[in-house]
């Protein structure tokens, strides 16, 4: 388990500075995903797996606008 104030938090780089953005903390079993708008809601994870999955999908552009 982490604590979510002690991992290094980077705002994704599809963020357009319109505010909507999410920020990504890697760890070595993941990554964790917050909205910036509202980190007091908290984290959610992912496995390694999920967040390798999830990146190509956006990357091949599957997910929609």
């Amino acid at each position: 388990m982490h604590d979510s104030n002690t991992l290094a938090w980077a705002t994704s780089s599809y963020s357009g500075g319109n505010g909507a953005c999410i920020e990504v903390a890697k760890t070595t079993g993941g990554a964790f995903f917050r909205d910036t708008k509202d980190r007091p809601r908290g984290a959610t994870a992912a496995s390694s797996a999920a967040w390798t999955a999830f990146l190509g999908a956006v990357k091949a552009g599957a997910l929609g606008a």
